[in-house]
């Protein structure tokens, strides 16, 4: 899981190559709750790092997903769509968000390892 970063504001991505799958932490689902929806970017735009990418709203709260580096969404996981709940089941596996085509893999020097971002909670 080395190729797998964390951002401060509870997203991972995992990067195989010059794709980047990104979705929230299993810390972030659960302070987020069941979900009840999940908004996903369009295939084909261009985010860029910071960007809010993707909005996921709970029983609590909606909240944004950042783009936790700049590129072209290429997939979008129509799963989380139709069965929210996904995320809160699998945060880190088949709830995954979208994947994207990085523009710039040094975007990837400003995040976080597995042991610096659970340092942040």
């Amino acid at each position: 899981m080395s190729n797998t970063h964390f951002t401060e504001d509870h997203e991972w991505i995992s990067v195989e190559g010059d794709i980047a799958t990104v979705g929230i932490t299993n810390h972030a689902q659960e302070q987020l709750g069941d979900l009840v929806f999940v908004e996903l970017p369009e295939v084909g735009n261009t985010v860029e790092k910071g960007d809010d990418a993707v909005v996921v709203e709970s029983v609590k709260a909606a909240s944004d997903v950042y783009a936790p580096v700049s590129g072209e969404v290429t997939e979008v996981n129509q799963a989380v769509s139709e069965d929210p709940n996904l995320v809160n089941s699998a945060a880190q596996g088949e709830g995954w968000l979208f994947k994207i085509k990085l523009s710039d893999k040094s975007e990837l020097d400003g995040l976080l390892n597995e042991a610096g971002y659970l340092a942040t909670l």
